[in-house]
């Protein structure tokens, strides 16, 4: 069963917060694991304006999301940044192997979202997303050897 997006069950969830940035889970595209880094401080529309501490934990933090998408099934993503947008939002892909079709290449990311909201909006597919949501937040919280 479809879910019209105008009545979603349940607003973002926070994946892993830390002083400076927030992971959550894009819920307005229905792909487990499709996962966003968002800065706190508004003003930042680029990595190009994180300060020296802000880049530190952005590093960390993207290389440990990294980590954990993998222990999550996740072998490969595309990651994109639009400094077009109001603040500072990295969103990761993961790359499933139902995308194939679209193909590989950074045309194929519009497809894949489209898609994406015209036929994953169900149940199950929140369902999955809410698992891959806690599976990830509890492998941060456990962390890994650096």
């Amino acid at each position: 069963m479809v879910v019209e997006r105008s009545s979603l069950p349940f607003k973002n969830e926070i994946v892993s917060e830390t002083n400076l940035f927030e992971v959550g889970q894009d819920w307005e595209v229905p792909i487990p694991g499709f996962f966003i880094i968002a800065a706190k401080r508004e003003e930042i529309k680029s990595i190009g304006d994180f300060n020296s501490k802000e880049l530190k934990e952005f590093t960390q933090l993207l290389y440990i999301l990294r980590k954990v998408m993998r222990k999550l099934g996740i072998e490969t993503v595309m990651m994109f940044q639009d400094e077009e947008v109001d603040h500072f939002h990295m969103w990761i892909l993961p790359r499933y192997p139902w995308m194939e079709k679209f193909g590989h290449k950074i045309e194929s990311v519009r497809p894949i979202l489209e898609f994406a909201k015209r036929e994953m909006m169900t149940q199950e597919v929140f369902q999955e997303i809410k698992e891959y949501v806690s599976k990830a937040r509890e492998l941060m919280i456990k962390g890994f050897d650096y």
